[in-house]
């Protein structure tokens, strides 16, 4: 393979020249034409290094915007299904039980404490009556005293 074929292909300059001969530059709008030939260009091969290379390199960005924490404050124990579907959707989840009865709390502690037994995620007690449920992609760092004034 020459050099000039290498530099071709690492700027894929030999798609463009396949882009344009599929899409012929019209008279009417020539200024219009020539964009969508860039915009496709740059589209494809990222597309291509993703699925090819295993090393890729991910933006941060991305990743930040997918990660979500969610408050909860259950006031009956079936809300402990809907906090359980976010959990499954590895977002972590907060939640306060100071306005439920004491035995309906119990309970809905008992079921994410199966639900992230499931998952291999963690539940922590932040504070009274507070939880912290977190799915396995979450790590929890730091403790927080189990003194608390009542």
């Amino acid at each position: 393979m020459s050099i000039k074929r290498r530099f071709e292909k690492w700027f894929y300059l030999d798609e463009e020249e396949e882009l344009q001969q599929e899409h012929p530059v019209r008279e009417q709008h020539p200024v219009q034409e020539q964009q969508q030939p860039r915009r496709a260009v740059s589209r494809k091969p990222q597309i291509a290094e993703t699925q090819q290379q295993p090393g890729t390199v991910v933006s941060l960005q991305s990743i930040q915007k997918s990660s979500k924490v969610v408050l909860f404050e259950p006031r009956v124990y079936a809300e402990a299904q809907d906090i359980s579907e976010h959990l499954k959707n590895k977002r972590a989840v907060v939640v306060n039980l100071q306005r439920i009865e004491r035995d309906q709390g119990i309970r809905i502690v008992d079921f994410l404490s199966g639900t992230v037994y499931a998952l291999g995620g963690d539940i922590q007690r932040i504070g009274t009556d507070i939880f912290l449920c977190v799915p396995e992609n979450v790590e929890v760092a730091g403790t927080i005293s189990d003194f608390f004034e009542r």
